[in-house]
């Protein structure tokens, strides 16, 4: 009788199946929020390389005279909503939920880049604009499960030399 038991393997696939299903669940539920979390900062980082490439093609006039920033607020709020939404005007969806331009600062740091090639006729280093995204919360898409709570926070900055093309 203990021989026919051994040999008995109709709901082996079954067990096997109920054994690993666990282990399957929570693998692909972390390679989910992974790959969320990797392509919310790839947005954030891409999105604060914008604003600072934008930077960088305004005059240096209307960034800098001579060592004293004369940045407009205009132009400043302008940076920040292309930043954080994509596109100049007011307005607009944010490409990370819950990001505010509010969030953004615009640093502008005249004669902090080099003084020699375009900048030479300037008698002066260059201006450098930097864009910081500020402490933005990670949308988790697994929130309600209390994976991750709301205090995981991502952030980028990216710095630019205002050429004036």
């Amino acid at each position: 009788m203990i021989r026919r038991f051994r040999l008995d393997t109709r709901a082996a696939a079954a067990t096997e199946f109920a054994l690993a299903l666990p282990m399957m669940l929570a693998l692909m539920f972390v390679s989910m929020e992974a790959g969320h979390f990797f392509w919310t900062e790839h947005k954030l980082v891409k999105s604060v390389r914008d604003g600072a490439r934008f930077a960088t093609r305004l005059s240096v006039d209307e960034v800098c005279n001579g060592a004293t920033n004369v940045m407009s607020p205009a132009l400043e709020g302008q940076i920040k909503n292309l930043t954080v939404t994509g596109q100049i005007a007011a307005g607009g969806l944010p490409k990370v939920p819950g990001w505010t331009a509010s969030n953004v600062q615009v640093t502008v740091g005249c004669q902090a880049f080099v003084g020699t090639g375009i900048y030479t006729d300037l008698g002066a280093p260059g201006p450098l604009v930097t864009v910081s995204s500020g402490n933005v919360r990670y949308p988790s898409i697994l929130n309600g499960l209390g994976v991750i709570d709301d205090t995981v926070n991502i952030r980028a900055e990216s710095s630019a030399a205002v050429v004036g093309i």
